[in-house]
């Protein structure tokens, strides 16, 4: 008998007693007619009963024994109403009801549970925890595969998707027209699907939203469609889904800090995810090899070659399709140097439908490359349904860090080899100068740099001669921290994306200062300044400024004003400028003339509106010691603000050929044209940010002209071993060397480094040195990447693809226990088991009252 329905008979039993009551007391007070129409309704109900429970369990069960002798016992009443004592009918009433009460509630009970996938290829998401149920020999499981549609761009409803017939032979469906959810009342529901009417591409049949399934079960359990490596989206923590489930399945307890504080911590479930039981089970015992690939898997002699995964994402080519294609060919290029290692390339399969619908004219490159793929017999194309399989037959993983698969291989213990999409060339002698030279942050002390691999490099006396002084992380990557400055004879390292400070000393770290924590940060500050004894922290995605007071200890965190300096536009995150001038900290707005003031002894902030012609916002706020520059976010204006006197005057600095292109995207723009300047006599030179041309600005008549700098200049990076983010900036001599009208140049674009002379119109070159030989044993290899990625390697100049084919690469080598145990912090059950404990949760913990869960 299924639990809801037992629970409805005892309801009915419920309502039985109630009427014994009014029996009593109509026999106390003489209603004998009255008393008489109750015992028919007592019988009528207990027949009724009867007749359910032999339509559910057959005949012949003692439940309906006791409710035949129930019966009984309301005759012999109802005969003999005004002879038998009130008290004595009433107990002969209920003692009867109670045995069959009783029998009732010893009968097995059964359980229903309904699975509700609508995209065949999530059903891994749902598939061990319905094995388990389907085990289950007190448990009927049906999956109900339900229809989706997409999603037209006003809003509405296009076409309808069903893929009920595309399922495993083992696994049966069950029509969702089939199935009666209001009187069948599962015991509970499985879903994948979150968003309801909220997602914006799709959208499961409205009758299966969370909101009307809750009204259907004892209990609504949501599972994640996806696994991670150990990050989530902000998005991904605020579906609706969420208040609606009475359980939420999480990967491992790490998760929490993801979602919506305002959810009960009793709501989640960290059991992992039913995505790696099936890699797991299929690894452990893995399927044959296709009879197509054989002759590529293996060699003339039997000997079976090592299997690379080639991932290749709808992301990476949408992010840059030129550099995206550049890459393929690289790898197959490699792949075809290497004829002992196989390569299965396995394209997203929603990828070259994106190319025809958003980058129809690179299809025919693509075609290209996919054609010398297959004529020069690289190795395996995979476009088999079912990627669990797939995994078990490869050896390691290559290709993008942001993909679900990545976290399917590191559960598998199998390696993980992290390519750089703007890498498509072996690298030369110099090239590690473009990953570990990053440039100086603002503000910052040039002794130190933190370089690729959170890894402090110091230059004893500040003459840009760098030598290795520690490790400021676990993990290798993810740009944690970023400056280092000096405050009472203490060495501050300030955070780019991670929640703390550290004090460095005697080369290890000797404090860490941790600040509060905030869920969802993608880049948790833009830069750091130091006056006085106060440090503070400027916020790119972080919510405050943060202001330590290095003296006392205190850390305050400045929320006044801030949308001023930190607004989300309709595309991406904006920050503004910032600078210290004259005791006050400035922030500008990325958008329109306001800035934010803050008062650096006091943390009193105000708001100032600067009267200028336009709302290009503000990129770079630089200070020529009077006066504030604000160099523009978008457009070619430039405005100069006083403080003091609240003058300002703008100028348009719009030269011939003066233009900006996107470093990401590489489309045309007016983004970002210049970077920070540098003031010398009445002039203000203002190099590339985005732009392609220096400019010198008198800002006396304001006549704008080119500025070509004395030097060699490059027009793009080296090759795909510099990251770049700007081409160039200035930095300003005086804070180190009192020497007035004094900078450094840093080209980016090449990573070098010049001491400019404006007088004599020179500049020399100031090398930027490293030990080579020891960047290279301070290489991770495997290692902590990130917390979005938590072990692996991560492809760059001291280790090549070529170098993890040949198994040569710097670092240290994968080992699969680290692996395991690195992943144990993002993958609870990551043995394969996590469906059974979900649904084994479930079973014990769903109530038999309807509509609730413990």
């Amino acid at each position: 008998m299924r639990k809801f329905q037992k629970q409805q008979i005892l309801d009915v039993f419920q309502s039985i007693h109630t009427l014994h009551g009014q029996i009593r007391d109509k026999l106390a007070a003489q209603g004998y007619e009255t008393a008489q129409t109750v015992l028919a309704e007592c019988q009528d109900a207990a027949i009724q009963v009867g007749e359910a429970i032999e339509r559910i369990e057959g005949d012949g069960t003692d439940a309906v024994a006791c409710l035949e002798h129930y019966c009984e016992q309301i005759y012999q009443v109802s005969i003999q109403l005004q002879e038998i004592p009130t008290q004595k009918a009433y107990k002969l009433l209920e003692s009867g009801l109670i045995k069959a009460e009783n029998a009732v509630r010893h009968m097995p009970e059964r359980r229903e549970a309904v699975f509700l996938p609508y995209k065949v290829s999530m059903w891994d998401s749902l598939e061990s925890v319905w094995m388990a149920a389907n085990d289950d020999p007190d448990c009927d499981a049906y999956v109900i595969p339900i229809p989706y549609y997409d999603k037209n761009k006003d809003g509405s409803f296009g076409t309808m998707h069903y893929e009920g017939d595309r399922y495993p032979d083992h696994v049966p469906v069950t029509n969702y027209e089939e199935y009666d959810f209001e009187n069948r009342h599962p015991d509970m529901i499985f879903f994948h699907n979150p968003y309801d009417q909220f997602n914006n591409v799709t959208s499961v049949h409205p009758f299966f939203y969370s909101k009307n399934l809750r009204q259907f079960t004892d209990c609504l359990v949501y599972i994640p469609y996806y696994c991670t490596s150990g990050g989530m989206m902000e998005a991904q923590g605020y579906a609706l889904a969420y208040y609606y489930a009475d359980y939420i399945v999480v990967q491992a307890e790490s998760f929490l800090r993801y979602f919506d504080s305002n959810l009960p911590r009793e709501k989640f479930l960290p059991l992992g995810s039913p995505k790696f039981d099936k890699v797991v089970r299929l690894c452990n015992d893995p399927p044959e090899v296709p009879d197509a690939w054989k002759d590529k898997m293996y060699c003339a002699d039997g000997t079976k070659r090592k299997v690379y995964f080639y991932n290749t994402s709808i992301n990476g080519m949408l992010a840059n399709t030129e550099q995206f294609l550049k890459k393929m060919a690289y790898v197959f290029q490699c792949f075809a140097e290497h004829p002992d290692a196989c390569l299965l390339w396995r394209p997203h399969p929603l990828l070259e439908s994106t190319f025809d619908s958003t980058r129809a004219s690179y299809r025919p490159v693509y075609e290209k490359l996919k054609q010398y793929f297959f004529e020069s017999h690289i190795g395996i194309y995979d476009d088999t349904p079912e990627i669990e399989t797939t995994i078990a037959l490869c050896d390691a993983y290559i290709g993008d860090s942001g993909s679900s698969v990545t976290s399917l291989f590191g559960v598998a213990g199998k390696p993980v080899f992290i390519l750089n999409n703007r890498i498509d060339s072996k690298p030369e002698e110099g090239d590690w100068r473009g990953e570990i030279i990053k440039g100086f942050p603002p503000y910052s002390d040039h002794r130190w740099m933190v370089t690729q691999g959170n890894k402090l490099y110091h230059s004893t006396v500040n003459d840009f001669r760098y030598r290795y002084y520690c490790d400021l992380s676990d993990y290798a990557y993810g740009n944690l921290y970023d400056s280092v400055l000096q405050i009472g004879g203490k060495n501050y390292v300030c955070p780019k994306g991670a929640e703390n400070i550290l004090i460095v000393e005697d080369g290890k770290i000797q404090k860490t200062i941790e600040l509060q924590k905030y869920t969802g940060c993608k880049q948790t500050f833009c830069g750091a300044l130091a006056y006085g004894r106060y440090l503070f922290l400027i916020p790119d995605r972080y919510p405050a400024i943060v202001r330590y007071d290095t003296e006392s200890g205190q850390t305050e965190y400045l929320t006044e004003h801030l949308d001023v300096y930190s607004c989300d536009g309709e595309q991406e995150h904006k920050v503004g400028g910032f600078c210290l001038f004259d005791g006050f900290l400035y922030l500008a707005s990325p958008v329109d003339g306001r800035i934010l003031v803050i008062q650096a002894e006091t943390g009193m902030a105000q708001v100032r509106e600067i009267s200028l012609s336009h709302n290009c916002g503000c990129r770079v706020l630089a200070c020529d010691k009077e006066d504030l520059w604000l160099l523009p976010y978008e457009g070619y204006t430039v405005s100069r603000w006083n403080p003091a006197t609240d003058e300002v005057r703008e100028y348009t600095v719009r030269i011939d050929g003066l233009e900006c292109t996107h470093f990401g995207h590489g489309n045309q723009c007016n983004t970002f044209p210049f970077y920070y300047p540098a003031f010398y006599g009445d002039d203000v030179y203002l190099p590339p940010g985005w732009g392609n041309k220096y400019v010198r600005l008198n800002k006396v008549t304001g006549e704008a002209a080119e500025w070509k700098p004395p030097l060699v200049q490059t027009e793009k990076p080296c090759n795909g071993y510099y990251a770049v983010w700007a081409k160039a900036r200035f930095y300003n001599k005086e804070n180190e060397f009192g020497i007035a009208d004094a900078y450094y140049l840093m080209s980016f674009l090449d990573k070098k480094l010049y001491y400019i002379d404006f007088a004599q119109d020179s500049c020399t070159e100031v090398e930027i040195e490293f030990d080579r030989e020891e960047l290279q044993r301070q290489e991770y290899g495997f290692t902590s990447i990130s917390v979005s990625l938590q072990y692996g390697c991560k492809e760059g100049a001291f280790i090549s693809l070529s170098d993890f084919l040949e198994g040569t690469a710097a670092g240290h080598k994968f080992d699969k226990t680290q692996a395991a145990d690195a992943y144990r912090k993002i993958a609870a059950n990551g043995d394969g088991t996590s469906g059974e404990k979900i649904y084994g949760f479930i079973k014990e913990n769903c109530k038999t009252d309807q509509g609730s869960c413990l």
